[in-house]
């Protein structure tokens, strides 16, 4: 298994990877198909975050193909540049062997050199697997928002995870 950054190349196994991963989790922000993006759109998302110094992706390979990603996007004024927000997804045949700590290890040590005091994320309450990967990654639960997420007519809360650096 291969952790690193995410590059303009891997654009098309990344969207791919991310609609694999949508359509499999059950507490995404999009559904199965909903998302738009195309392989172009994901190659100039990819750029522009490349040119951000409080920006990156980070991907899991596993055999040239990749098999998880975490995307840490940074604040875009001057009073939250120190903060970046996190969106983490496993392709499912990979959760539950240790790729979403490795990916949280080498964002937190890229946090650490990019000046990032902040990380934050948010998580259903009901996604048992990802708080418990999320609080064994050192986030605490900050708050709770309240209806967040409409999945298939039943509405969802999410807890206000962080980590200080």
């Amino acid at each position: 298994m291969n952790i690193r950054q995410a590059t303009g190349s891997d654009a098309e196994q990344l969207i791919t990877l991310i609609r694999r991963v949508e359509e499999t989790a059950s507490y995404m922000m999009m559904g199965p198909g909903e998302r738009q993006t195309t392989v172009e759109g994901q190659r100039k998302q990819l750029e522009q975050i490349e040119e951000q110094p409080n920006a990156s992706i980070f991907v899991a390979e596993d055999q040239g193909e990749l098999v998880a990603y975490l995307f840490a996007l940074g604040g875009r004024v001057e009073r939250t540049k120190h903060s970046a927000y996190l969106v983490i997804g496993v392709h499912q045949d990979y959760q539950g062997r240790g790729v979403g700590t490795a990916l949280f290890r080498e964002v937190e040590a890229w946090a650490k050199d990019s000046n990032i005091k902040r990380l934050d994320l948010t998580a259903v309450t009901e996604n048992e697997a990802g708080v418990s990967l999320y609080k064994k990654s050192g986030f605490t639960i900050e708050g709770t928002k309240r209806k967040t997420l409409c999945i298939n007519g039943t509405y969802f809360d999410e807890y206000m995870m962080a980590k200080i650096l």
